[in-house]
Formats: structure tokens, sequence, C-alpha cells
């Protein structure tokens, strides 16, 4: 299972990839694999804020729907509008085509509350 080291995650499979002060969020290998074939996904508009930690959004499968939550606080700045026509991006390339949102994160303090790569790699087991 692919857990990329650059990236920091979330305990509720997000993945954040910082680039300045704006961030890159999606859903983790693992996370896509458990869900399964991915099928919808429930966004947030361009300009919304978010908090850590708390529901952004739900993503659906063919077995589930589940909730989606911010690995980060900050404003939405774009959100994945190829996700619309093509959900199961999700699935082939999560850490790639299969992002979900960009947001413009104002401390990003907040990344010390996630987990590295290799204690990503631990909860997973």
């Amino acid at each position: 299972m692919s857990v990329p080291d650059e990236l920091r995650y979330s305990k509720e499979h997000e993945w954040v990839r910082l680039t300045g002060t704006h961030a890159v969020i999606g859903i983790t290998a693992h996370a896509a694999d458990e869900l399964g074939d991915v099928v919808f996904v429930d966004l947030p508009a361009v300009g919304s804020p978010l908090s850590q930690f708390k529901v952004f959004g739900a993503i659906e499968s063919v077995k589930a729907v589940s909730d989606l939550y911010s690995p980060i606080s900050g404003t939405i700045t774009a959100k994945n509008d190829a996700l619309s026509a093509d959900p199961a991006s999700i699935n082939a390339d999560p850490y790639g085509r299969g992002w979900l949102l960009e947001v413009e994160i104002p401390n990003t303090a907040e990344l010390d509350a996630l987990l590295d790569a290799a204690g990503y790699r631990l909860h997973i087991g």
C-alpha cells in the first residue's frame, strides 16, 4: 500500500501535501481500497472554511457512504471538479488525479497534530 513520505496524514485517512501557504487534501490509498469503487464525492464550495478534524463532505462507494474530515483548517481555494465525471480517479490515483481540495492555510502548526508517513503506516497496521 502506497504511503508517500512527503505527506502528512490524519487518523481518519486523509492526507495533506503542503506547498507554501496552501495545502492539497485527499484520501489515502488505504482508505480508497477499504471503500471500494468510489461513485460520488460531495465537496464544499470554493471559499468555504474548513476546521481541522471536522466533517467537510462525504464520499460514496459501492459499499458505503463515509464522512470526509479535514486534516487542516483553512479556506478552500480550489476543488477537484473532475471528480464529478470521474470519481473513480480517487481509487486509481489517490495522491494525484484523485485529490479533493486545495486550501489556503493560516496556521501550518496544525500539521504537528498529523501523522508522518511512518506513523500512518503504524496506524493502518
